[in-house]
Formats: C-alpha cells, sequence, structure tokens
C-alpha cells in the first residue's frame, strides 16, 4: 500500500510526542512493506521566514490555499491509497482534507489532542481542567484567550476550528483515537461507523538495564499542565522528612524552565538535565526505580508511560485521562489522584523503602508493552484502519 502522511512538525524548541509517534509510524510501516511519502510543514520555518510572510500565518491557520494546491499536485503526482492526516496547524490547515476529496483519495486522521473542540488543544485552562468550549465553540474560547492566553490570537483558531466543523465530520474516512477516555470527549458528531481506537507504541529500545540507581525520573515538557507544579511540591514534601535517599532527576525544557531551575538549585536531591535525545532518555528511565508522570490534564496518551515500560520500569501517574487505560494500578504501576497532596509523596516514601516492589511492577510492565505496545500489533490494527478508508471513502 502506498501511504501519504501529513504532518505540520511542532518547533524544535518545543518538542512534540507527536512528532515522533508519527516518525515511528512511518518507519514501521516501511519496514511492513509498505511505500511511504511524506508531505510537511515546518514551524520553525515561521521564525525564519519574511515578516509579510509571518503576518499571513494567522489566516493560513483557517485556510491555507497554498497547501492545497501543493498537496493536490502531490496526490496527482505519487496516486497514494491513503492519505494519513496527523497535525495541521498551523501552517497546512484543513485545506488539506478538501484536496484529498477532490481527488478522491481516502483520508485516515490520527486525532492526538482535543483541537477539534479546544483552541488550546488541550482542555486545559487557569490550572484545571476545562471543558467550556465543548459544543460552544467559539465564544467561550474567545472570551478566555486559550490560545496563547490572548483573545486576538484565539480568533483565527476559533474560526477555523467552526469553519472546518463539517470538513472534519464529513471528509475523513477512519479516524483514530489514541485513547478510549479521548475517544469519549470527542467522538460527538463524528460518524460512529469510522472511529477506531488505537494507541501509540514505541519502537526500538535500548535493552532492558538490569539494577536501577536511587532515582525518579520526569522526562517532559516543564509546563503546568503537566503537572510541574505538583511535582516539585510533592518533592518538597517527600524530602522534608529527612534521611530520604531518593534523587529526583528531571529531563526536558518548557515555559517552566527557568522556575525549575532555580528550585532545582537549591536543593542538592534535586538535577536538572535539560533536554535528551529518545535513547539518552531512554537509558536514563532505564536507570530508575520509576518514572513520575504528575500531569494534570486529560492527556490523550502518555507515551512516556509505554517508554518506561519498554525499560522495565514502572509510570507512577496520575489517575486522570488516559493513565488508568495504560497503566493497571498495583499491578504494572502506580496511579494516583494529584488533587490528594499527600499522595505523591507518600508514593515516593514507598519507592524508598520498598525497593523490590518497583522491581516487580518493572517485570510487570515489561510484559504489559510487548502484549499491549508493541509495533507489530499496533501496524496491524493501522493495517487494518487503512483497509477499512479506502474500501469505505468518505464522501
Amino acid at each position: 500500500m502506498k501511504v501519504l502522511l501529513v504532518h505540520n512538525r511542532y518547533r524544535s524548541a518545543s518538542p512534540s510526542g507527536e512528532d515522533r509517534v508519527v516518525d515511528q509510524e512511518g518507519e514501521a510501516l516501511e519496514v511492513a512493506g509498505h511505500t511511504v511519502e511524506r508531505f510537511e510543514r515546518f514551524s520553525d520555518d515561521i521564525a525564519s521566514g519574511p515578516v509579510a510572510q509571518r503576518a499571513l500565518v494567522p489566516f493560513r491557520v483557517v485556510w491555507s490555499d497554498q497547501s492545497r494546491r501543493s498537496l493536490q499536485a502531490t496526490l496527482r503526482r505519487l496516486r497514494p491509497d491513503v492519505v494519513h492526516v496527523h497535525n495541521t496547524f498551523p501552517l497546512l490547515s484543513p485545506s488539506v482534507l478538501y484536496a484529498c476529496r477532490s481527488e478522491g483519495v481516502p483520508v485516515v486522521a490520527t486525532l492526538h489532542n482535543y483541537a477539534l473542540v479546544c483552541a488550546n488543544g488541550a482542555l486545559f485552562r487557569d490550572g484545571a481542567v476545562c471543558h467550556d468550549c465543548i459544543g460552544r465553540l467559539p465564544l467561550p474560547a474567545v472570551r478566555h484567550g486559550c490560545y496563547r492566553d490572548s483573545p486576538l490570537a484565539t480568533v483565527p483558531v476559533a474560526t477555523g476550528m467552526v469553519a472546518h466543523r463539517q470538513a472534519w465530520r464529513n471528509m475523513v474516512s477512519a479516524y483514530i483515537f489514541i485513547s478510549d477516555s479521548q475517544r469519549a470527549l470527542l467522538a460527538d458528531g463524528l460518524p460512529q461507523s469510522r472511529l477506531f481506537v488505537k494507541p501509540n507504541f514505541v519502537g526500538a529500545t535500548p535493552t532492558p538495564i538490569v539494577g536501577r540507581d536511587e532515582i525518579v525520573v520526569y522526562a517532559g515538557r516543564l509546563a503546568p499542565a503537566k503537572g510541574i507544579p505538583l511535582l516539585m511540591e510533592a518533592w518538597d514534601r517527600y524530602a522534608s522528612g529527612g534521611g530520604r535517599r531518593l534523587r529526583l532527576v528531571i529531563a526536558g525544557a518548557g515555559p517552566l524552565g527557568a522556575d525549575v531551575a532555580a528550585w532545582a538549585s537549591t536543593r542538592p536531591s534535586v538535577e536538572l538535565v535539560g533536554m535528551l535525545d529518545r535513547t539518552a532518555c531512554s537509558l536514563l528511565m532505564g536507570r530508575s526505580r520509576a518514572v513520575v508522570i504528575p500531569s494534570v490534564w486529560q492527556e490523550t496518551f502518555g507515551l512516556v508511560a509505554i517508554e518506561a515500560m519498554a525499560m522495565a520500569v514502572p509510570s507512577v501517574a496520575t489517575r486522570r485521562g488516559s493513565f488508568p487505560e495504560l497503566i493497571t494500578d498495583g499491578r504494572d504501576g502506580v496511579l494516583f489522584d494529584p488533587d490528594d497532596v499527600a499522595a505523591l509523596p507518600a508514593i515516593f516514601e514507598d519507592i524508598e523503602t520498598n525497593p523490590t516492589r518497583y522491581e516487580a511492577l518493572g517485570q510487570t510492565a515489561y510484559e504489559t508493552y510487548g502484549a499491549r505496545f508493541s509495533v507489530e500489533g499496533n501496524m496491524s490494527a493501522l493495517e487494518a484502519i487503512y483497509q477499512f478508508a479506502t474500501d469505505n471513502l468518505a464522501r
């Protein structure tokens, strides 16, 4: 099968798991014998472009005729069996759906976030989960300034969402949700027969490490929605007990980077290592007793939890969003209530005092990875979705 991947890559200064998922799926498809082509735009190009071009970005969010015409020409040249759309924001725009329809090519769309119903894509505002815009766009989004905390910047984003609502409902042959919890929030109004749930996966990883250091690891974006304030408060509560042996290693970057650096500089038990490449990050997680995932938003899929499983390391994650689907509490990881301020410090203490328990959780986590998140099972599911799309072209 010939597959065209359509994706707007995120800024390199703000890396996204979506980019990694697209790359991994593309590589796995090629290994499985499919022909994979790419139609991509790069958000890094915005900053380096001329002033006039940057000024047009808000308009391209709503409609990019350049992307439509370019994709249409690509479709005529390549004649793919299916187009797999991932992220269209901000340079591609939903105009790519219209190009596919005009050429009669089926579209499979992976919905990585909540961008169909939320201007910031996260259903998270002012430090808390927010569902104000579900079924009520665009006014709440503009009023709250949900995109970049600016009502003005939110206008084109919300306008595009409303203007192309019917396109997203009628021009997609198959929708892929990455968790059941995400599907429950986004499925309303979409054609139910075309909805599929296929989790992300982790490809080749280093061999799991035998033996652990006395560390717990946070690996991800340093942002409020990821629970960084919760993590810092919980660590201070744990460390205040005195005589603690665990250390916290934080890998990542983001808007709270300066705050985290200042905090870590006064705490000998905390090490901030910055952004790491995937191999270095996997090896860091592999040395740890546990990977902590304190997300306070309804995360659509916790890829880092699966990466930890692949290294035979258990995750400690919030009982929110997709994590209860990915992790079986007390079997291959630990879940906690993010609203309980005492929960995470108590888990840190348990990791320190019961290392053999977490070693056992890690071994079961590795089994879970093999059974549920392997490349082979994921490719079989993806191929079946592609076949459905080609047999059931949206009209």
